[in-house]
């Protein structure tokens, strides 16, 4: 059943269009996510979605009795109530109904009821209908939900009588967003949803989403939440909504895939201008052959001109690249303790070895010194304790989060011309340019930069660099999907070594070769990348529980773990199938070029004149043609398998 639906919509500011054409529609239990370059105007359609704002052009219509959360990317809980008491407002209908319960209970222990049968009667039947209405609501669950629902997104129980307006602005949007769950609307539309979330959290709310009875609309900048969350992609474009029945990965796939059939027919139909416009400038002006040209010339004038693919949208292009090479060993951390107070140590020990072309993520709970291990490495901080220690010919580039190697009063194209004096003036906006910084860009002050352009910058300056360490603190903080891919694909071809920090999983899974994980207690290593860690993981726990006699706990925030040896078996057949599709089409090329040669023998003077050979050859071709005709219907049969498990 369709719940919401948009027709054509569009909006307009300053009298240019940002948007327009816009058709989605959303079904009962669907699962969609809203993708497109920063700037496109997301967050301006799901306003429009929500009803916060009427669309300069066309329609959204919902279906009766459609009740729709929304969350702004970011906004938070103002109320002076403690944190349990504010999501104990979501219930309160419940909390009525079961006062009136505790109400009748009184009545009904009362004895001077009892002598009026009729009136106990009729307050009986109130009270049965009520508690019946109360337990279908779960009455009787619904602080188990709240208190579910706060362990869920990492709020401790010794912080339930807090004040809300005592909470920091992240820790107020995760409590909106966890009261807008308990809320259990019909459709929630998400602005940004993963924000102020750490990994652990982003697993949990991923596996809450999932057995979500409503529908949900979601953007979001995290890749690995919208392959594990959304079934239904809707690319945002200046003129249309593109629709996509697939998570974000097997969009990209598609997508991909589309562009390259638009490419061949754009192409095609470029030839085919080319031809008949040759003919029509040769033959216009010829008496025998100027009807022909006009005709042609027509043909030209009515042709429906395909689209050149890829639009204009801009992309950051760049790579790193190393001017030395680095010993094997690259960095050793031994023993060490990391903090600001030996009487209260973040994290340790820690032990771990960083050897040439690795690319290492450092994960860990929010507050156990990821960032800080970072600068304890770097010199930028003592350790507690123990000590890291550097590989020959090692050069060290730093990409910090919190931007303070960023000098905020300076211009943006001053802040590259300091660090490079002898770089000529086009030289530096050319290194601009790639990252998206255009001629107005260049002259504008670093701390009036929007967090984006800050990042965009720190890495412009990190890739002129070219050093062969590369340590990064959450690099794709501030960047939108497009430039973490490109940063993804950047750090991916590095020749040097790449030690960092994300809470990315989709960046993590596509880029690290190893993980440390650390926690109060030290670290661990896992030689392996996102899913891999996860399937460790789970087994550990699978081993717990073996040894305590009881099965596993399938928990919902790790659905990659679960998932992970059922995707390598997924692999295998895949793999097995592509094999075989390859080698059903080099026999139907081998089965083609003995046509072609059976098909030469026959046109030859010998042969025509012969008629016994003649008969033999066209024996050989008609058994070729029907050997061709049973491997083509079993490569169509195992192109399908294919593409269905591709999908």
């Amino acid at each position: 059943m369709i719940i919401m639906q948009a027709q054509g919509v569009g909006r307009t500011f300053n009298g240019l269009d940002l948007f327009t054409g816009i058709n989605l529609e959303v079904q009962t239990g669907a699962r969609i996510g809203l993708v497109g370059p920063n700037g496109i105007g997301k967050t301006t359609l799901l306003e429009i979605l929500a009803g916060l704002n009427p669309p300069d052009y066309g329609q959204v219509t919902l279906a009766h009795d459609v009740s729709i959360g929304y969350q702004a990317q970011d906004s938070g809980l103002d109320s002076e109530r403690g944190i349990f008491d504010e999501l104990l407002t979501v219930f309160a209908p419940l909390i009525a109904m079961e006062k009136r319960m505790h109400a009748l209970e009184a009545q009904i222990a009362d004895p001077a009821l009892a002598q009026d049968q009729a009136a106990f009667d009729q307050t009986m039947k109130q009270y049965d209908q009520l508690q019946h209405d109360f337990q279908e609501q779960n009455g009787y669950g619904y602080r188990a939900e709240i208190r579910g629902i706060l362990h869920g997104f990492n709020f401790p129980e010794n912080t339930w009588d807090m004040k809300v307006a005592t909470l920091s602005g992240g820790e107020r949007a995760r409590l909106a967003l966890a009261k807008l769950l308990l809320e259990k609307h019909d459709l929630l539309i998400l602005d940004e949803p993963t924000n102020h979330l750490d990994i652990d959290t982003l697993g949990w709310l991923e596996g809450y989403l999932k057995g979500y009875a409503g529908a949900i609309l979601t953007v979001s900048h995290d890749q690995y939440f919208l392959d594990h969350v959304v079934s239904e992609i809707y690319e945002l474009t200046p003129s249309m909504a593109v629709h996509y029945t697939t998570n974000y990965s097997g969009y990209l796939k598609r997508k991909a895939e589309n562009n390259a059939l638009a490419w061949k027919a754009y192409n095609k139909q470029q030839e085919e201008i080319a031809k008949l416009q040759e003919f029509v400038d040769k033959n216009i002006v010829r008496a025998s052959s100027t009807k022909q040209a006009q005709a042609r010339r027509k043909q030209l004038e009515k042709m429906v001109r395909l689209p050149r693919p890829n639009g204009t949208e801009k992309k950051v292009h760049f790579h790193f690249s190393a001017e030395k090479t680095s010993g094997n060993e690259v960095l050793k951390v031994q023993h060490a303790t990391i903090g600001y107070d030996q009487a209260a140590p973040m994290a340790g020990p820690i032990d771990f070895q960083v050897n040439k072309h690795d690319r290492i993520a450092v994960i860990g709970p929010n507050g156990v010194g990821k960032s800080t291990l970072l600068k304890s490495i770097l010199g930028q901080l003592p350790f507690l304790a123990g000590e890291a220690r550097f590989g020959t010919n090692v050069e060290t580039g730093y990409y910090d989060q919190d931007q303070h190697q960023l000098h905020w009063d300076k211009t943006v194209i001053a802040e590259i011309w300091d660090d490079h004096p002898t770089m000529t003036e086009q030289s530096v906006r050319s290194a601009l340019a790639a990252f998206l910084f255009d001629a107005g860009d260049i002259e504008k002050r670093v701390g009036d930069l929007s967090g984006g352009q800050k990042a965009r910058l720190e890495l412009t300056k990190l890739a002129l660099r070219h050093d062969n360490f590369l340590i990064l603190d959450e690099p794709t903080n501030h960047l939108d999907i497009n430039s973490k891919e490109v940063l993804e694909d950047a750090l991916a071809d590095f020749d040097g070594t790449v030690l960092f920090v994300s809470h990315d999983r989709y960046f993590i899974n596509e880029l690290a070769t190893s993980i440390v994980a650390i926690s109060p207690d030290g670290s661990d290593l896992y030689l392996g990348n996102w899913d891999y860690y996860q399937q460790k993981l789970e087994e550990v726990e699978a081993a717990k529980a073996e040894a305590k006699g009881e099965q596993p706990e399938e928990k919902p925030g790790n659905a990659a773990a679960v998932d992970y040896q059922q995707s390598k078996q997924n692999q295998r057949d895949l793999r097995k199938v592509q094999r075989e599709v390859d080698k059903l089409e080099q026999q139907i090329d081998e089965l083609a070029q003995q046509a072609e040669q059976i098909q030469t023998a026959m046109a030859a003077p010998e042969a025509l004149s012969d008629y016994v050979k003649m008969q033999k050859l066209q024996a050989q071709l008609d058994e070729n043609q029907k050997t061709s005709q049973q491997v083509e219907d079993a490569w169509e049969k195992a192109s399908l398998k294919l593409e269905d498990m591709q999908d």
